[in-house]
């Protein structure tokens, strides 16, 4: 099987990144990978570069962490990827299968809506990923789901709660969702056995061979340390939520997230069992 990291932060890029693009690639080809992807905050994220830069510039600058790192790794023969995180609400997407060209051709870009983001990069051949939709962190105010047109959601992110992560399963449950993991990577010294990320029968060749495959539905494996979830209870959903649905946002009531929960561990015959063993039955489910 072959190994990626899906979510991974450049000091040169994003605000909050800790590690320069260049480190990258050999630590994750020493841990047993083949391949990441560079995702770093874009416009409306927790961007480095100035967003008074002319377009243009602003590319440049953005694309600082990526292009370090995929130096690094072609002289290493490690592959990196490029994607893109952007952020509206305190809701994020990882967009994967668009690039350079895509971004200078979209000096729109900081005036777009989530659907128009997920319009463009599908008439591009892009795939877009809910990032962490159940995040709890003191800078977001509400929790935004946005199921329609999405091509999945990230089902296990290491650098949230084991609670965030299981909401999120049970939010996939709910819709079918394909899911992909990953470990939100900042800074190289949080590398290690707590990582998350997916697994292939085959290599990816591109970031367009994986935004194709995520199109097509071709559901990665994923993996996570087991111990991730042990002792969790019952799912703890804090902050309000909405959910976009027919074309508008509605309220999301905790307790019908709470039936969500209850719909998945029914389906999965997971009454009583321990928290980790559920959420191997939920990812099995889920064809991940």
């Amino acid at each position: 099987m072959y190994r990626y990291e899906t979510h991974l932060h450049t000091v040169e890029s994003s605000a909050c990144g800790a590690t320069p693009g260049r480190e990258y690639p050999v630590i994750f080809r020493d841990r047993g990978y083949d391949g990441i992807f560079i995702t770093d905050h874009f416009f409306h994220g927790n961007t480095r570069p100035s967003r008074d830069l002319p377009w243009p510039d602003y590319v440049d600058a953005y694309m600082k962490g990526y292009e370090e790192a995929k130096k690094a790794g072609d002289a290493i023969g490690f592959k990196v990827f490029f994607g893109i995180e952007e952020n509206f609400d305190g809701d994020e997407y990882l967009l994967y299968g668009v690039g350079r060209e895509f971004l200078l051709a979209h000096p729109e870009i900081p005036h777009w809506t989530r659907r128009q983001m997920i319009r463009l990069v599908h008439e591009a051949g892009g795939a877009v990923i809910q990032a962490h939709p159940f995040r709890d962190r003191d800078y977001i105010t509400k929790i935004h789901l946005f199921p329609e047109d999405v091509d999945g959601i990230e089902g296990i992110n290491t650098a949230n709660s084991a609670n965030d992560n299981l909401a999120a399963l049970y939010y996939a449950m709910q819709y079918g969702f394909l899911i992909q993991a990953g470990s939100d990577t900042h800074n190289k010294n949080r590398i290690g056995d707590g990582n998350g990320g997916i697994l292939y029968e085959t290599a990816i060749r591109s970031p367009e061979d994986y935004a194709d495959r995520l199109l097509r539905g071709e559901r990665p494996r994923i993996f996570y340390p087991e111990s991730f979830f042990e002792g969790m209870d019952r799912v703890h959903v804090e902050l309000p939520a909405e959910i976009f649905l027919d074309g508008s946002w509605r309220e999301l009531p905790h307790e019908e997230i709470q039936e969500w929960a209850a719909s998945a561990e029914a389906a999965v015959d997971g009454a009583g069992l321990r928290s980790e063993e559920l959420v191997k039955r939920i990812i099995a489910r889920l064809g991940a």
